[in-house]
């Protein structure tokens, strides 16, 4: 592989074997058990996965006063195993980042691009009012059968509006545009996948707060061809070939698209690094993902988890967080509770977003829920925000310090409960000073 000449480096990081043979669940990266909420964010979908919309430097947009999230959804009178099938963008709106108003269908006035729209990311220019939605196209339109293609599209032209009477609503006219396909150079095409699951989607777009260069991020595998002697010419392990992509894009035109190498890849670890993004925090570039047990390669014991790495800056060489990537993961008997983190900065902390997923459910495997009644089935899918996850971080060392409520996201101003720990060091320090009775 070539160095691009353009300062990027051109270099991949690998998530190994040795760091993922080191993966564990302890008390610093397990959630706490999830309950259902005594309400669901919408009555009338179920909602996986979630993204907030953020401003084009990466922070929680503020739109007249309210948060917005864009969220994948289906009927809830679709079976919850089906609902890939169908996926529709909607969005939800709040005023205090607690309670969510269904705000309807993002794309009401013209046919995006695929069958049906998969996960991404949407971003809004407080200057200008404008909205880029950045989404996966999946199959394509008016297909006969059900297929699996996916490529990278952008929505634009739109807009965002809020009053007192009608809340939030998105406006078009949409432009709907593809924005990349692989290479299958760097890339792997669907015709070249041997592998158990073929992934180039998620778009999230990031702009360098160093460089102010932009970019989007995505999910994609990397070719590995037939008698590669890659994983010691072992060809089951070769299937787990996941890697997380970038392209350079542009501020102006959000078309403008360059397939760069990808910042890292899992061959022979993982199939799927999916929803890739960046939290950026005092020079460091935190590249999170979320990923299953069942993506890990032969040989490695996983979880249904987020994932995570470091780096210097945003082409540097990245290092998996506490040492195997595992950031974030549920508890042993709860393993499906929650899935598709995504993370963001909040003062010196990271808040980790998810959803309720299948819950009340410690079987081995997620195959497993089609043999369950269709009613059980209903009962134990969550389809709705799950508790805000709150993590420390310090360098390359991340923890669990506690939870939010379902669907609390925060924005930067928000103060923040005090966290147990926080309250033993207070009483501790009030106690030494004299100031308190001890605890």
């Amino acid at each position: 592989m070539s160095d691009p000449a353009d300062g990027t480096g051109g270099r991949t990081s690998a998530w190994t074997r040795e760091h993922a043979r080191r993966l564990e669940r302890t008390a610093e990266n397990t959630a706490p058990v999830i309950y259902p909420p005594e309400s669901k964010t919408d009555p009338d979908n179920h909602i996986w996965d979630t993204w907030l919309l953020r401003t084009p430097e990466g922070a929680v947009a503020d739109v007249g006063g309210y948060r917005v999230i864009v969220a994948l959804t289906a009927s809830n009178d679709l079976l919850p195993g089906k609902r890939h099938d169908v996926a529709t963008h909607r969005f939800y709106y709040s005023a205090d980042g607690r309670h969510w108003t269904p705000g309807g269908e993002v794309f009401d006035d013209a046919d995006p691009l695929g069958s049906r729209q998969w996960a991404g990311s949407a971003v809004y220019d407080p200057e200008t009012g404008d909205v880029r939605l950045y989404y996966t196209a999946a199959g394509v339109r008016a297909e006969g059968a059900l297929s699996y293609t996916q490529h990278l599209a952008v929505a634009h032209g739109g807009s965002i509006e809020t009053d007192a009477e009608d809340g939030v609503r998105f406006e078009g006219p949409w432009h709907h545009e593809s924005l990349a396909h692989p290479d299958g150079e760097w890339y792997e095409r669907q015709e070249q996948s041997r592998g158990m699951i073929y992934t180039f989607r998620d778009p999230w777009y990031f702009e360098d707060p160093e460089t102010g260069e932009a970019y989007v991020l995505f999910e994609a595998n990397t070719p590995v061809p037939e008698g590669s002697d890659a994983c010691g010419g072992d060809a089951a392990r070769q299937e787990f070939n996941g890697s997380v992509g970038i392209a350079r894009t542009s501020k102006t035109d959000p078309t403008e698209c360059e397939l760069l190498p990808p910042l890292v890849d899992a061959v022979c670890v993982n199939q799927e690094l999916e929803r890739p993004h960046v939290v950026y925090r005092e020079g460091t570039y935190y590249l999170f993902v979320a990923s299953h047990r069942h993506t890990f390669a032969p040989g490695i014991e996983g979880y249904d988890a987020l994932y995570g790495f470091a780096a210097d800056s945003l082409f540097e060489r990245y290092e998996p967080l506490n040492g195997s990537g595992l950031v974030a993961t549920n508890p042993s008997n709860a393993p499906f509770q929650a899935y598709s983190w995504l993370a963001y900065g909040h003062r010196d902390e990271v808040l980790v977003t998810s959803f309720l997923n299948y819950y009340d459910y410690d079987r081995p495997t997620l195959d497993d829920v089609a043999y369950l009644p269709e009613s059980e089935q209903f009962r134990r899918f969550g389809g709705t925000l799950a508790p805000t996850l709150r993590l420390g971080v310090d360098g390359r060392e991340t923890w669990i310090r506690g939870a939010l409520d379902h669907g609390h996201l925060p924005t930067e101003e928000e103060d923040l409960p005090e966290t147990e720990d926080e309250r033993i060091a207070r009483l501790r320090a009030e106690r030494d000073d004299g100031g308190g009775d001890g605890y």
